[in-house]
């Protein structure tokens, strides 16, 4: 707050006056084009390979079923 009354009074404009406009500047901007989310992606990566032996396992015991023993 010091610092918004000191930056509208070497401006010499009323502090309602300053923080008006920094808020409807802040309002119009547009947002990001990155997601804060993106910075995340790819963090698992390492487990990829494991991910993948691990579907190979359950691909080949799949294949094992006897699907009359089902019926």
């Amino acid at each position: 707050m010091r610092e918004a009354k000191a930056a509208a009074a070497q401006q010499g404009r009323p502090l309602r006056d300053f923080v008006a406009e920094a808020m409807a500047d802040k309002l119009a901007a547009k947002p990001p084009t990155e997601k804060p989310w993106m910075k995340y992606c790819g963090a698992l990566k390492h487990l990829r390979k494991e991910n993948r032996r691990i579907e190979k396992i359950i691909e080949k015991e799949f294949e094992t079923i006897d699907l009359d023993e089902w019926k």
